[in-house]
């Protein structure tokens, strides 16, 4: 028992700091360690950043390149160019006309419909090789509405024979880059 007294007095002493003649310090490197710990943390997460922007500006130009490909240019379309559909042999005060554009996911159509009673359903239709039909969607004709009704088919427009379009109970049926008959 003596000795975990003696311990136990010294033991106090030694977390006593009266007992002590000089405050402890730390050594003179430690500072420069950890400056130039710091300094190596800060390289290495300005190293990180850079990569990260890098890659980041890659996937940026990478998805710019493929928004270009699809909405911009005519890919996929062997470089067809627009052409322009009128139809003929339309009865009297009707007008039907289209626009087509090649892009890579298909063809863009602008038709434009004139003098048709107000209200009436328009259904556009492409014809490719060997008869294939494709619905391009619908829309109202309104009377005085001189806009264009902007629809699309995903049929390339080189593979595109004909342009169709079904006015209220009548289909008219232009061939791309002919004259039109009924159908």
């Amino acid at each position: 028992m003596p000795r975990r007294a003696e311990l136990a007095r010294r033991g106090g002493a030694l977390a006593d700091p009266e007992h002590f003649d000089t405050a402890p310090a730390p050594p003179p490197s430690l500072a420069d360690q950890v400056v130039a710990t710091i300094r190596a943390e800060s390289r290495k997460s300005r190293r990180r950043r850079l990569r990260l922007g890098l890659a980041f500006s890659g996937v940026t130009a990478a998805l710019a390149a493929a928004a270009l490909a699809i909405f911009v240019l005519p890919g996929g379309s062997g470089g067809t160019p627009e052409q322009h559909v009128a139809f003929a042999s339309l009865p009297p005060g009707l007008q039907i006309s289209a626009n087509l554009e090649p892009h890579a996911y298909g063809t863009e159509i602008h038709m434009y419909v004139k003098g048709a009673p107000s209200g009436t359903l328009c259904r556009v239709f492409v014809r490719g090789p060997n008869g294939v039909r494709q619905s391009a969607g619908s829309f109202r004709y309104r009377w005085g509405d001189d806009s264009d009704a902007v629809l699309s088919a995903a049929m390339d427009l080189s593979h595109t024979r004909a342009l169709g379009v079904r006015v209220g109970n009548r289909t008219f049926v232009a061939p791309v880059g002919g004259s039109s008959d009924t159908a």
